[in-house]
């Protein structure tokens, strides 16, 4: 039998958001998503502004639930490296936040005929966003679509219950995801918690034989960054050598794809500039300045990172006192801002540092924990392969369900 197609904009409205004015953002309140929180399948919190809860009363419509799909509608061409424009993301929180405007909302017109799951999952496929760039208008670096854009694709039009069937298919993959990414977050913070008992608070093991002399303790020492470890500053290629077709090593230009532990790869490159060795500390020296991931493999760094390798081989240890020590996105440890960071501010980072004895023993606890959350990001790398070799091909409908 013939695929038969509909448009989207028959079974689902696309909407822009709400146009707030700057003024009105506040540091606490209502979380607004705009174009910045939307990353390729997840909504981030990371430098989210907020709105009094006053602003609660707008249209229902502007309200973003668990749930609710949500498209960039405006940011940089696909032509870009780490691209924004057409990106989509579901919300996966217990609680509201509002709508920005040209971020857009799906929403289903009849959800007894249509699974919003098996929309979403059609939105998700490459050839998809592709299509979207083809409309997009401005500049490369501005790039532009309307709701109207989005409602001009053609969805296959499959029958509710083949919906659901492809929905439910995919959806167990990803909530196999989300569970090895709650688990690397708890493994992480487990390891943090223990740095900060015995680096921060000073409550190491025989702590009490040791006296503390001037707020530290006694044969503990200061060091800048650069003593301790060899430090890489990100250089660009030109644009002409970026592809997303997996030519070249993987390139990271900034935070974008950062991760809870390990950046995920959507750019690559044909030409080696500056490079992070597998297990090197990813540093974001531009805003936001002290976001830190760690190199799964070999790739290109762009001039918003810096790779970070300690001298000595406790990587483990450095990973986290600089995730203790950069303890906000912008502000290093003291409180001081920065919208960027130079490689001798970089350098002259002070930290410091405990007997050997006591970073090993402190690697000891750690480093099964580090490789417990490495198997479990290899095992989220393969479902989420896997899950997108299987998409197109359940959307053509090539598997028999």
């Amino acid at each position: 039998m013939k695929q038969r197609y509909i448009l989207l904009g028959k079974i689902a409205h696309v909407i822009s958001g709400y146009a707030f004015k700057s003024q009105d953002f506040q540091e606490s309140g209502v979380p607004v998503i705009k174009i910045s929180n939307i990353k390729q399948e997840s909504i981030t919190f990371e430098n989210c502004q907020y709105l009094n809860e006053e602003f609660l009363s707008i249209d229902k419509k502007y309200h973003v639930s668990n749930g609710d799909i949500l498209i960039s509608l405006t940011g940089s061409h696909l032509s870009q490296p780490n691209s924004v424009v057409g990106r989509i993301a579901r919300y996966r929180h217990p609680f509201d936040s509002l709508l920005n405007q040209r971020v857009g909302k799906i929403i289903v017109k009849d959800t007894s005929k249509y699974v919003d799951t098996y929309i979403y999952y059609f939105l998700l496929q490459d050839d998809v966003r592709y299509t979207l760039a083809v409309n997009a208008k401005g500049s490369a670096n501005q790039a532009n679509i309307s709701p109207s854009d989005v409602e001009g694709l053609l969805i296959p039009d499959f029958p509710y219950s083949l919906q659901k069937r492809i929905a439910d298919i995919l959806s167990s993959y990803d909530d196999l995801i989300e569970n090895n990414k709650r688990r690397i977050a708890l493994l992480e913070e487990s390891a943090r918690l223990l740095y900060k008992e015995w680096f921060v608070h000073f409550r190491f093991p025989g702590h009490e034989h040791v006296k503390i002399i001037d707020g530290v303790p006694e044969g503990w020492r200061r060091s800048t960054l650069d003593q301790i470890a060899e430090i890489v500053m990100g250089q660009s290629p030109e644009s002409k050598y970026y592809n997303e077709t997996g030519d070249g090593l993987p390139f990271h230009q900034g935070v974008s794809d950062f991760g809870v532990r390990f950046p995920s790869n959507s750019i690559y490159c044909t030409i080696k500039n500056r490079t992070a060795e597998p297990g090197d500390i990813l540093f974001s020296v531009r805003a936001p300045v002290g976001r830190i991931n760690i190199a799964p493999e070999l790739l290109v760094i762009g001039r918003g990172l810096s790779a970070i390798r300690e001298k000595s081989g406790y990587q483990s240890f450095l990973f986290y006192q600089l995730k203790n020590h950069f303890f906000k996105e912008d502000i290093i440890g003291g409180g001081t801002i920065f919208a960027s960071i130079t490689k001798k501010a970089l350098q002259e980072v002070n930290l410091l540092t405990p007997p050997v004895q006591l970073i090993e023993a402190f690697q000891r606890y750690v480093l099964p924990i580090d490789k417990q959350i490495e198997i479990l990001h290899k095992s989220t790398d393969s479902l989420r392969k896997a899950r997108d070799i299987l998409l197109p091909r359940l959307m053509k409908g090539e598997i028999q369900l």
